[in-house]
């Protein structure tokens, strides 16, 4: 388990380093403010730093013995969340990004462990019909409307 995890990190590590290499092909500022390359550079050096920092110590921590995989309600969770993934991924572009949001949160929330009814409809309208509207309409960043239009 323990290699896995600092395979995983190495990995990481090296997307973030690529990542700060191609963000120096662009301007860090221009004569707004940030430049093209502000937000890249930035976001790859902190997940390098980040990186390197887990990496280290998971290398200075005992090793915690075999993988255990998980048992009862948390292997539901486990495997109810990459099931819901795969759903929301292939009916976003027929139903938009709408709909599946709200039946993505609204279906996934209870399986991890959400109770109260209030507020997984508060956070599924939230987080489909509020998201959409900040990014469709002020942000201008297209998203599937589906073939209802919603």
């Amino acid at each position: 388990m323990r290699r896995g995890r600092q395979i995983a990190c190495v990995c990481l590590l090296g997307i973030f380093l690529a990542a700060l290499i191609t963000s120096l092909d662009y301007s860090l500022t221009d004569a707004l403010g940030p430049g093209p390359g502000f937000f890249p550079f930035w976001l790859s050096l902190i997940g390098a730093v980040l990186t390197a920092g887990i990496l280290v110590q998971e290398a200075r921590e005992p090793d915690p013995g075999p993988l255990e995989w998980p048992q009862g309600p948390a292997a539901l969770q486990a495997a109810a969340v990459p099931v819901a993934l795969a759903a929301a991924a292939a009916l976003i572009e027929p139903l938009g990004y709408r709909p599946t949001m709200l039946i993505f949160i609204a279906g996934l929330l209870p399986v991890l462990g959400a109770r109260s009814p209030v507020g997984i409809m508060l956070t599924a309208l939230a987080g489909s019909f509020g998201v959409f509207h900040v990014f469709y309409y002020w942000l201008k960043v297209p998203l599937p409307l589906g073939t209802l239009g919603l």
